[in-house]
């Protein structure tokens, strides 16, 4: 009898707080604002501001939430070109915070009129006035017969070998990376690399990146120092096996 009454208790508890969850599921995390919701909050945002974020979903006058759901609020935040995902909570209270998780960004592309960023699964997005972004490098000159377009995939040889390059510095040295100003694709021939501070362009070449990257790491102290042979040299070719040659920009077809 004693253990009939525990199972009895058991099912009750548990059937109040399944009870307890289905309520806040309905009625806090998806119900109708019915004037509660005062404030709207973005946090995780590092490519633009939160007010930005806020008025491309309209979410940012408070006299129009009336009648918002978190569904609303979170489809309106997608639907941003930037957000690949995001967590709406409710505080039960006046307060909606939203987290954004933005796209992973991995260079800018100079084609066209405009340029847009590039992400790390070749999606290719527009560049908005606000936008922040730092230490990205630049792939310019993309091979032509390509349509470059924001929110189209660009998932070419070249994209994929730029990609590599960026992959293999960070590994390499990130230093490298974060001094990488310029992948230049050069219409698909042979690509040269350029780093803010450094007046020497790198001939890098095709294929091999990791290698080449680590050649480039052991005269990376004598690039940013500008001392040595270097500091005579007017290019560095990275395009033979095993090789780093140093010379003049005459012989290399770059002019």
């Amino acid at each position: 009898m004693r253990e009939r009454n525990s199972k009895i208790i058991g099912v009750l508890i548990f059937i109040a707080l399944m009870s307890g969850v289905l309520y806040l599921t309905i009625f806090v995390k998806k119900g109708i604002n019915k004037g509660e919701i005062k404030m709207i909050q973005i946090t995780g945002n590092n490519l633009l501001g939160a007010s930005d974020y806020l008025k491309f979903a309209k979410l940012d006058d408070p006299t129009k939430y009336s009648g918002l759901s978190l569904p609303v609020i979170y489809d309106r935040i997608l639907k941003h070109p930037y957000v690949a995902n995001a967590d709406v909570e409710y505080d039960g209270v006046s307060e909606v915070n939203i987290e954004v998780v933005e796209k992973k960004i991995k260079a800018v592309v100079l084609s066209g009129e405009e340029p847009m960023f590039i992400t790390d699964q070749f999606e290719l997005l527009p560049l908005f006035g606000n936008t922040k972004f730092n230490d990205l490098p630049i792939i310019s000159n993309l091979p032509p017969g390509e349509a470059y377009k924001p929110l189209s995939k660009l998932n070419t040889d070249e994209i994929k070998q730029a990609f590599k390059i960026i992959d293999a510095a960070k590994l390499a040295n990130e230093g490298i990376l974060k001094r990488l100003s310029e992948i230049n694709l050069r219409h698909g021939g042979d690509i040269i690399l350029t780093f803010s501070g450094i007046k020497t362009p790198v001939i890098f070449g095709k294929n091999g990146a990791a290698k080449k990257l680590v050649y480039l790491d052991i005269i990376w102290d004598d690039m940013v120092s500008g001392k040595n042979l270097v500091e005579n040299s007017e290019y560095i070719d990275l395009r033979f096996a095993n090789e780093i040659y140093l010379g003049k920009s005459e012989n290399t077809g770059m002019n």
